[in-house]
């Protein structure tokens, strides 16, 4: 992110960049298949699915609002770090100095197209720029982002916990909401290509593989 995009605080639109929405169904997801995947299919009962959308629907509440957390922890970081970035430039007399603190602030494919005489605009137009950008402060768009960010991960839940609400016997129920849940992984990592430059289909099926992989992992640690 740039130095005047950071600074400013500016809204980006939408709220979150298909990435950021793709990371967030992701996380919910893996979540949820978390909770599933710890009944066993072979040994649950009409009671314990009565029990899973319950726990998987609390599960993604709780992370759903602290993720949005962390993400307004991380908007007011990035914040700090622009403006600690200006207070550099300000101090500095070197042009050469700056020109390496604005590149470091810059995406490095746009830095590389600049010139030396651009660099310097930028750093004109960032040395105008009033005090009162010196001080870090989440913005309503942050606000709405964060809300975003939680909406994500908890309703990626929903498709998932459905079939355990719809379906009586426990063992289709189980199995069609982890299909659902491995089709979602699918999709949302065919979109994560898609948007990427990756193959498509390759980065679906990597996916529902990393995917799965966690959840094993979290379950076997007790997660």
């Amino acid at each position: 992110m740039g130095i005047l995009q950071e600074i400013h605080a500016k809204p980006r639109k939408p709220l979150l960049n298909p990435i950021e929405r793709i990371s967030e169904i992701l996380f919910g997801l893996i979540m949820v298949l978390t909770v599933t995947c710890s009944f066993s299919v072979g040994q649950a009962g009409r009671k314990d699915i009565r029990h899973i959308p319950l726990a998987a629907l609390g599960c993604n509440l709780a992370w759903g609002v602290i993720d949005a957390v962390f993400y307004l922890m991380a908007r007011f970081s990035e914040q700090g770090k622009g403006i600690v970035a200006l207070q550099a430039l300000r101090k500095t007399a070197d042009p050469k100095e700056a020109q390496e603190i604005i590149g470091d602030a810059l995406p490095p494919l746009l830095a590389a197209t600049l010139t030396p005489l651009e660099f310097g605009l930028i750093r004109q137009r960032l040395n105008g720029l009033p005090d009162e950008h010196l001080r870090p402060r989440l913005a309503k768009h942050d606000w709405l982002a964060a809300f975003g960010v939680f909406l994500f991960v908890f309703l990626s839940t929903l498709p998932v916990v459905i079939p355990l609400l719809l379906i009586h016997d426990p063992k289709l129920a189980l199995r069609a909401s982890n299909g659902i849940a491995i089709l979602m992984l699918f999709f949302a990592g065919y979109r994560l290509g898609q948007c990427s430059g990756r193959r498509r289909w390759l980065t679906g099926l990597v996916m529902v593989l990393i995917g799965v992989s966690l959840v094993g992992i979290t379950i076997a640690l007790g997660g």
